[in-house]
């Protein structure tokens, strides 16, 4: 059973996403093997970033233990087609940096048109596809957190308007792709009836 978790900024998105998989490990049968795995998804552009990415590592690693991570910012349909089973649950945190660095690439990675810029850059529709079809695709539970984009001002510059545009539909998409969304506030859980046709 896949679930999105959306919210904003500081509001429990990514403790609710652990929360899942602290479940997940903990429900194992004892003579069932399970195992978890996030996908964390930013790029260490910036010194900034770097040290955040880095609390969210010890915090995690604090936390809760037994959660791998594997740091994936492109190609995430062939990591989760790579580490999708049964007995594992993935975490992919989060979609919204993901699309936004396609999008917006941050200036330390270079953009599309770098020599050795990665192939998503080219092409980030048809990496949303790609991500799309390995959800449909993969054999065990998915948990994927996103940032609610919806609730703020529209930018005023073009491309960061295309870009909410961008992710505003890539939630839409995933959210048809799960059985449970979830709203998340100031650290408390809304659960959100999932859009119709969504998997029960």
């Amino acid at each position: 059973m896949h679930e999105l978790i959306l919210g904003g900024v500081r509001s429990g998105k990514s403790r609710a996403a652990e929360s899942r998989a602290a479940r997940w490990l903990a429900g194992a049968a004892p003579d069932a093997v399970r195992d978890a795995l996030l996908i964390a998804t930013a790029l260490p552009a910036d010194a900034e970033m770097r040290a955040r990415i880095g609390r969210h590592r010890a915090g995690r690693a604090a936390r809760l233990p037994a959660l791998r991570t594997l740091e994936a910012a492109y190609a995430l349909d062939a990591v989760i087609g790579a580490q999708t089973q049964p007995a594992r649950l993935l975490v992919v945190d989060c979609l919204t940096l993901w699309l936004t660095q396609l999008l917006l690439p941050p200036p330390a990675t270079g953009g599309a048109d770098s020599g050795n810029a990665h192939p998503d850059l080219a092409d980030p529709e048809a990496a949303v596809r790609r991500l799309l079809a390995a959800i449909d695709a993969a054999s065990g539970p998915l948990v994927l957190v996103a940032n609610e984009v919806g609730l703020g001002v529209l930018p005023a510059e073009p491309a960061a308007r295309a870009c909410v545009d961008a992710l505003g539909e890539l939630q839409r998409e995933v959210a048809a792709r799960c059985a449970r969304v979830t709203l998340m506030v100031a650290g408390c859980e809304l659960p959100l009836p999932p859009p119709a046709g969504a998997p029960t």
